[in-house]
């Protein structure tokens, strides 16, 4: 089993940002992927972040040196390196772990480095994610999870959100804090664009708690115009 680093550091309010620290340090030998670019297909109805086809996640990884024997360490900020693990889960590659970037003691590296290519084939699953229909006819079944923040949980005016909310019976989880005490139940997990749910669903995942991801999360949901919940 070979390794592989991989720094996938965000900022919603700047892009370029995760690229820019990458260059600036980062763990010898990781490579960067881009969320919006790499993990994420372009915008559009169905969010401001959907889920990259098959195809384009199997060529940004294998481009990273991501092969069927390497196990992946993943690294990043806001919700970036869980979104990598969600993804290479997503595809079948179960070899993947996240790491806290502060727990990292050892020498950084500054400017570009590149992997040796890699055959990634994907094998996508089909039970690890619910679309807005679905959602919206069985939500008051599901434990459904907001990972925003509370102000935007809550539904108050920000700049992000144009119709500000949340999925009508949805728990607050906001993904910068611990989870909170949840009801048993099938989870749901959803954020503002579907990256820093995945924060959310790797917490569960860590407690031996499984849960879906909605993808389009709120950027979808209130381009659909769906029932909202504020307060």
């Amino acid at each position: 089993m070979r390794y592989r680093f991989v720094d996938c550091r965000w900022e919603l309010a700047d892009p370029e940002a995760g690229r820019r620290a990458y260059l600036e340090g980062h763990i010898p030998g990781a490579v960067f992927l881009d969320v919006e670019r790499d993990l994420s297909a372009p915008p559009g109805p169905g969010g401001r972040h959907p889920l990259p086809s098959g195809e384009d996640f199997a060529a940004a990884a294998s481009r990273a040196g991501i092969g069927a024997d390497v196990f992946v360490v993943a690294y990043g900020s806001m919700g970036g390196a869980e979104r990598l693990w969600w993804l290479l889960r997503h595809f079948g590659h179960d070899a993947c772990a996240v790491l806290d970037l502060s727990a990292w003691h050892g020498p950084l590296r500054s400017g570009e480095e590149t992997a040796e290519p890699e055959r990634f084939e994907p094998r996508p699953r089909e039970d690890d994610t619910i679309e807005a229909d679905e959602l919206e006819r069985l939500r008051e079944k599901l434990v459904v999870l907001d990972a925003r923040l509370p102000a935007r949980y809550r539904g108050e005016p920000n700049p992000i959100d144009r119709v500000p909310g949340r999925i009508p019976g949805a728990l607050n989880a906001p993904w910068n804090e611990p989870l909170p005490d949840l009801p048993e139940g099938e989870a749901v997990a959803y954020c503002g664009s579907g990256v820093t749910a995945c924060v959310v669903v790797h917490r569960l995942a860590l407690a031996g708690r499984d849960a879906k991801l909605y993808p389009g999360s709120w950027s979808e949901w209130e381009q659909l115009g769906l029932p909202v919940e504020r307060g």
